[in-house]
């Protein structure tokens, strides 16, 4: 998969009009995403990435240039979350994938957009399903440029229909759906 950021490097809201102005979740969603690819990549314990990123990461100024304040509190349940909740996130998130694509074979950059997505529409019942699915879109959207954003778009609204059927089951007037 191509059209890659550098997931390293904190990625930014793009400045020009096509995007909404990212909000504290949304910056912290997009600094779980990193936190998550990095102690997959790296191994790092969770407590020790939560500790650098609320100190010199979120809201901070890097490389000159000032980062936007992002939810710590939301930050840091998300990747908690995921932590507790990897081994029940995995395979909801395999079986949303095509049978070609295991959740092994993903890039872990994507691999973490789908966990973070895939735990707040498990456990994060006071956010609609499909702002969740809109917000992780936007993440993926920070880093890839192909059709990353639409994987992540069709696996998360394949969770959020097995996970929370009844915010889709929606009726008309004659009560049908």
């Amino acid at each position: 998969m191509t059209g890659k950021a550098d997931p390293d490097k904190p990625a930014r809201q793009k400045s020009d009009n096509s995007s909404r102005p990212a909000n504290k979740r949304g910056v912290a969603r997009l600094a779980a995403v990193q936190a998550l690819y990095q102690m997959d990549i790296g191994g790092a314990p969770l407590t020790n990435v939560v500790s650098e990123y609320t100190a010199f990461r979120l809201g901070k100024e890097i490389d000159g240039e000032q980062y936007r304040d992002a939810d710590e509190q939301w930050f840091k349940h998300i990747l908690a979350g995921v932590v507790a909740d990897q081994k029940f996130l995995d395979p909801y998130i395999h079986t949303a994938l095509k049978e070609d694509w295991p959740l092994k074979r993903i890039d872990s950059l994507l691999r973490a957009i789908l966990r973070a997505g895939g735990y707040e529409l498990l456990r994060r019942r006071d956010v609609p399903a499909k702002v969740i699915i809109s917000e992780y879109i936007d993440v993926a959207k920070a880093f890839f440029e192909d059709d990353e954003p639409g994987l992540v778009n069709g696996v998360l609204d394949r969770l959020a229909h097995e996970l929370r059927s009844p915010e889709f089951d929606v009726k008309d007037a004659d009560g049908q759906a």
